[in-house]
């Protein structure tokens, strides 16, 4: 399955339909008049003097904008836009995706295939640092304020300043710009943790883990992830093995093994936590009984949790004990005869037991061996049938069916010379594998 382990946000700071939004020229001047109040001793006294500042870095921050925003389809912006057109147009792959690029002379916008812009990117804006400044203001504001009879205003526009860098990132994350992407998400953080909002942004947090992660900056990924752990934020449990990998990058082995055995614990059915427990301890040579010694803990809290019994399965083909994982995975189908997992793991099992027997096969020169090698290799792929019709036959999802379709088709399609039946079922699953719709 693809996952995207950047956490998904939903765009906060849209730009409301209709709404009236300054020209660059209007947002200069309003900032300018904004600053020249900030430096009259009396008005820099009020609170609202900072706050109507921050507001107005905030408007030359959406200036670009226009009058569009991130959401609307791209006819309803063609009306409201009037006379403003893109200077070119172009079909671009952004993270496995096609979107269709407008070029104007201060953004670019992003359609996604259904028409719908899903993102805006300044490329000329009012000012480069507006939303940091916007932020200083904001704090300023909240300085001046002894009373604190504008937390709530001051507040609103933290969290305004927050979602936009927020955004920002999720923008630059999906142009690739990991760093630019990096530098938005830890200013998210940062902003939504400043008073008087003084709040934990989960998303904004996890993402400047995962991209500090990226860029290898493993101190600054510790810190925002602990930040996640301690708010028991944890992404299905790609903190606890992103959290792992840095201490272990580190030379904090300690650390490692106890993130993934604690992450284990909550997420034992977690593919991240379990391969870094399994390559933790193949590598470091501890006794490798540590692992089924958690498993077994977990089986305890729930004992008709088939997904255990599979997560079983994998240590064991992983470990190389093929006899234990089919026995575990056999477990799982007891436990639960409707999980489709148990069976997919023992077909995959064989498939690629069948596929290191062709790989043999192929670099063996003996003729004897060669055919005794073709045999086994032909046995281990027909071992995967059975298996493999049972988790199609039981799956209700049909994206799985349709994954499972391209195994058996690849296997039929090995022996359709043999019978008649082997050619109907290759013609069978060939078919689900083109049209994507299970039968």
């Amino acid at each position: 399955m693809k996952k995207i382990l950047i956490a998904l946000a939903m765009i906060l700071s849209v730009q409301v339909a209709g709404a009236q939004v300054k020209s660059a020229a209007d947002s200069k001047k309003a900032v300018e008049s904004a600053e020249a109040a900030s430096q009259n001793p009396k008005k820099a006294a009020k609170p609202a003097t900072w706050i109507k500042l921050g507001d107005s870095y905030i408007d030359a921050y959406t200036s670009p904008f226009g009058n569009a925003w991130v959401g609307a389809g791209k006819q309803e912006l063609m009306l409201i836009m009037g006379s403003e057109k893109p200077s070119s147009s172009e079909t671009v792959e952004l993270m496995g995706e096609p979107y269709t690029k407008e070029v104007y002379a201060e953004k670019n916008f992003y359609f996604n295939a259904a028409g719908v812009l899903s993102m805006i990117e300044v490329t000329k804006p009012v000012y480069d640092d507006a939303l940091a400044k916007a932020l200083d203001a904001y704090k300023k504001a909240y300085e001046v304020d002894v009373k604190h009879t504008k937390d709530k205003d001051v507040a609103a526009g933290i969290k305004n300043v927050a979602s936009k860098y927020l955004d920002a990132g999720m923008t630059q994350y999906m142009l690739g710009n990991i760093k630019a992407a990096n530098e938005c998400f830890c200013s998210a953080s940062a902003a939504s943790e400043t008073a008087p909002l003084s709040v934990l942004d989960t998303t904004a947090t996890y993402n400047a883990g995962f991209t500090s992660w990226s860029l290898e900056d493993y101190g600054a990924a510790v810190t925002y992830f602990r930040k996640c752990v301690d708010a028991k934020y944890y992404e299905e449990g790609e903190v606890f093995a992103k959290l792992s990998d840095c201490y272990s990058k580190m030379g904090d082995k300690e650390n490692a093994k106890n993130t993934l055995e604690e992450g284990f614990k909550a997420f034992p059915q977690s593919q991240s936590i379990l391969i870094g427990l399994i390559n933790f301890y193949i590598e470091s040579g501890d006794d490798t009984d540590r692992l089924f010694a958690l498993l077994d803990e977990a089986k305890k809290n729930e004992p008709n949790n088939a997904s255990l019994y599979y997560v079983e399965g994998n240590i064991h083909n992983q470990l190389g004990d093929t006899e234990a994982a089919v026995a575990a995975y056999e477990e799982a189908n007891k436990v639960d005869p409707n999980y489709e997992y148990g069976f997919i793991g023992i077909g995959i099992l064989y498939y690629n037991q069948a596929l290191d027997l062709q790989t043999k096969a192929q670099e063996e020169l003996d003729d004897a061996k060669y055919m005794a090698l073709v045999e086994d290799f032909e046995t281990a792929l027909k071992n995967a049938i059975d298996p493999f019709e049972k988790a199609y036959e039981i799956s209700k999802n049909n994206e799985i069916k349709v994954n499972i379709a391209e195994y058996l088709k690849n296997i039929y399609y090995r022996f359709r010379d043999e019978s008649a039946d082997y050619q109907a079922e290759y013609e069978k699953y060939d078919e689900v594998v083109s049209t994507g719709n299970p039968l």
